[in-house]
């Protein structure tokens, strides 16, 4: 029998999770490797029985509690990234806090302790409304530049420039035909240099010329909810006289 890479992976997988299963069952709390078997094979099979991927990763997360682990484990796998063959096709489901125990508490040694005091500038998150007029579903993965999107999802293109999706990285969302959905967008992070995606940008997103191509682009080749006007937002004048000035 002739197997791919990918089905060998699976059984490997399925292999070790029969055995961590295995001592289980005979009272023994799981390692580490143990355990990533156990929630990625939960993960893969709920694949195969024709869940959606918010359903599998909810299927994963339930699979273990810190009780069946040792002691430790939560602390050192706080995220699973496994990839497993949906319906729509092959996808990456990223399980965070994979033990429900929330992981790296206070007393861990090596957490890192968050004081959102001393992030006067982090951005809040802003709430869209999107709905998939096509005839398929359409995934959007975490870190692709919302604005880009698949042209049939519509939504106010306008406010998703230069924002992905605020979700875990690695993960996506889907969106089912005919349905909406609000989804927060946080905005993108780093030099804010949008490269590829769909190639409306492929420059700096904070320059106001680059922005007016791409809302041009975006309005020219049917991109649903791009803004008529090729801008977007108020000020757009303002921007390009200060742009043209000496």
């Amino acid at each position: 029998m002739q197997l791919t890479p990918t089905e060998r992976d699976r059984l490997l997988i399925f292999t070790a999770a029969e055995l961590a299963r295995a001592r289980r069952a005979r009272g023994l709390r799981l390692n580490v490797p143990e355990a990533i078997a156990v929630i990625s094979d939960a993960v893969c099979e709920a694949a195969r029985d024709g869940l959606r991927l918010a359903e599998a990763v909810a299927r994963g997360r339930a699979a273990l509690s810190p009780d069946d682990v040792l002691p430790g484990v939560p602390d050192l796998v706080t995220e699973i990234h496994v990839e497993a063959v949906f319906e729509d096709g092959t996808r990456l489901a990223v399980i965070a806090d994979p033990f429900g125990g929330g992981g790296l508490g206070p007393a861990a040694p090596g957490a890192v302790l968050l004081d959102h005091r001393s992030e006067p500038g982090r951005a809040a998150v802003r709430t869209v409304a999107v709905r998939n007029t096509a005839d398929v579903p359409v995934s959007v993965t975490s870190h692709f530049h919302f604005f880009e999107a698949n042209p049939r999802l519509a939504f106010d293109r306008a406010a998703a420039y230069g924002m992905h999706l605020a979700v875990p990285a690695g993960s996506s969302v889907r969106f089912d035909p005919g349905a909406t959905v609000e989804v927060g967008l946080v905005p993108i992070g780093g030099e804010r240099v949008a490269i590829g995606f769909a190639g409306l940008v492929d420059g700096p997103l904070d320059s106001p010329r680059v922005r007016r191509e791409a809302m041009r682009r975006a309005a020219e080749q049917g991109y649903l909810g791009a803004p008529a006007d090729q801008d977007g937002r108020p000020g757009a004048a303002d921007d390009e006289r200060q742009e043209n000035q000496p």
